[in-house]
């Protein structure tokens, strides 16, 4: 079915790192009346409420979604609420509930209402110690030692069951780490990246949980928007992974970008005290090859680190002076 029909869209986790820049960039895309964000505990900032509805939805529980759903006549979902990585280590339980009923429950209200498509990340954290660590491939070992890992390898073949035995077209890429100068981090093993950048902007020093050495896939988030976007007008006929596409932007390690952002503000300290969280990047990948997804539908990111930091910190900075930061 061709992009013009996918009228009516819901974002659940509008509020979240990723679902409030991809809502802002739907609704300029779609209008703002047509991309119904929803949102479960945070408060939706100023921006969210002022370009179009908001509506609060409990993604574990299948009638609130539905709810939302006939309301506004949804027929194309991004299911973006979820528990990450390092909070989902403290709150295992929480995150199975939340990563896993509610894209249950998604499904199930995409299903019975015939939707046209359905947009879910899943993540590097799918791979774990067996996986190959540099230029991990498409299709290969998937034991993750991680409950947010788990839900992710569980999600994509239950969207890929979806897909087989209902003929639901659901969509998914395996994001790396990804950096946004408009959210504040969300409790992922990667954003010490995105703290980086705050603390130099704020403090001018910062002090790192995982290892100088240690080397992770990462995205900026314009890119993060684009490959959600552009793996969803893509045509049914070029998309042959539906259980999960590889993306990535860049991949450097803690210590690259400590001296990149030195470049731009060179009294930058950075020290390195390792947390639980080390171990949880030792076992994801170094970098990731997606060479799939840019043969199948032209994947291809805007951003390096040295393009990435330039932007972040002259977006950072406005935001400091202006105090909102």
């Amino acid at each position: 079915m061709s992009t013009k029909n996918m009228k009516r869209i819901l974002v659940t986790g509008a509020t979240g790192q990723i679902g409030s820049e991809l809502t802002v960039e739907l609704r300029k895309k779609y209008g703002g009346e047509n991309v119904i964000a929803a949102g479960h505990r945070r408060k939706p900032s100023e921006k969210l409420l002022s370009t179009g509805p908001f509506e609060y939805v409990d993604v574990t529980q299948k009638d609130s979604v539905e709810k939302v759903v006939e309301k506004y006549d949804i027929d194309t979902i991004y299911h973006l609420a979820a528990v990450l990585s390092a909070v989902g280590e403290q709150k295992p339980q929480l995150a199975w509930n939340v990563n896993m009923n509610g894209l249950y429950n998604i499904l199930e209200v995409a299903r019975e209402h015939n939707m046209i498509r359905v947009f879910w990340p899943s993540s590097i954290a799918v791979f774990g110690p067996e996986t190959p660590r540099v230029k991990t491939p498409q299709d290969t070992v998937l034991i993750p030692t991680t409950m947010y890992g788990v839900t992710k390898v569980a999600g994509e073949l239950l969207c890929n069951y979806y897909f087989i035995r209902f003929g639901l077209d659901v969509r998914c890429v395996r994001y790396p780490g990804i950096i946004s100068s408009e959210t504040p981090p969300g409790g992922g093993t990667t954003d010490y990246a995105v703290e980086m950048f705050y603390e130099a902007i704020k403090k001018k020093r910062y002090t790192c949980f995982v290892r100088e050495d240690t080397v992770l896939p990462m995205m900026y988030m314009p890119d993060c928007i684009k490959a959600a976007i552009d793996l969803m007008e893509a045509d049914p006929s070029k998309i042959k992974h539906h259980v999960g596409y590889n993306v990535t932007g860049m991949s450097f390690s803690a210590g690259e970008l400590a001296a990149e952002i030195k470049k731009h503000i060179p009294e930058f300290e950075c020290e390195y005290k390792p947390d639980f969280r080390q171990k949880i990047a030792d076992s994801w990948p170094m970098s990731i090859d997606d060479s799939v997804a840019r043969e199948e539908w032209g994947w291809k990111p805007d951003y390096d680190l040295a393009s990435m930091t330039k932007d972040m910190i002259e977006k950072l900075t406005r935001r400091f002076a202006e105090g909102r930061l």
